[in-house]
This record gives C-alpha cells, structure tokens and sequence, in this order.
C-alpha cells in the first residue's frame, strides 16, 4: 500500500478529460490547477476507500461492496451524490448483464455451428464411405469381366 497520497495519482489523461467535461467550452485549466484537481480527487478515493473499509470490516467482511460505497458516500456527508450513484450503478449491471447475455449467446451459437458442423463432417465421410463402397463394386465387377 502507498504510504502518501502523491504515490497514488490518476491517469492525467482520465483527470483532463474529466475536467473538461465538467467545464463549458472555452474555460482553460492551468496545469497546476489540474495537478491539484488530480491530487484531491485521489485523497477523496483514499478516504472513500477507507471509509467503505471501515463499513466492511465492521460486517466481519474483507470485500468492499457497493453498499459500503454508498455508506461511506452518507457518512462524509455527499448525501446528493447518492443517487447518481445509484444510477450509475444500475447502468453499469445492466451493461453487465448484457455483455453477459450477449457473451451466452456467441457460444450457443459457436456450440450450434459446431455442432452442424460435425454433422456435416459425418455425412461427408458417410457419403465418402458409401462412394468407396460403390467403387469397390465397380472394381470388383470390371475384375470378374477381364477374367472372362
């Protein structure tokens, strides 16, 4: 674990894009300000991971849940960011869930074509078995008419 703040940044990339999300066009952001955006916004992870922490090894957990999450959120007192929360949460399991479902589905579909596959490749060799057999025959009867 990092034992300061500054020894956990995130990405520049990811605070930028952030920031000029946040901001109306036009509005330019010194690089020392996104330097200190950037620190604060890694304090506020370490101290909301600290405090879901706390609310899960308070339930004898060593997993921290979304629950915790939104505890900790309550107990710092960013009640309002609560149910944007909750809503990106739900946005993000039914993305889950989808890319779940569609996951389920390429394999059933791989199985099915698999399987067609395979059925096509006995009936081939099938067919292939059925052509020696007539073959043979063919063979065997021009044998017995040059023997004659």
């Amino acid at each position: 674990m990092a034992e300061r703040p500054e020894d956990l940044n995130l990405p520049n990339a990811v605070i930028t894009r952030i920031i000029k999300e946040a901001l109306p066009d036009g509005v330019n952001v010194s690089k020392e300000a996104r330097r200190a955006i950037s620190q604060a916004a890694s304090v506020f992870v370490l101290y909301a991971t600290s405090c879901a922490n706390n609310f899960a090894m308070k339930a004898k957990r060593k997993t921290l849940n979304a629950g915790d999450v939104m505890s900790a959120m309550e107990e710092m007192e960013f009640e309002r960011f609560l149910q944007p929360l909750r809503e990106a949460l739900e946005a993000y399991k039914k993305g889950q869930k989808g890319k779940k479902e569609a996951s389920e589905q390429k394999r059933k579909d791989k199985e099915k074509k698999n399987s067609i596959d395979e059925n096509d490749k006995s009936r081939d060799e099938e067919e292939d078995e059925h052509m020696d057999d007539e073959q043979e025959g063919e063979n065997e009867g021009e044998e017995e008419d040059v023997e004659n």
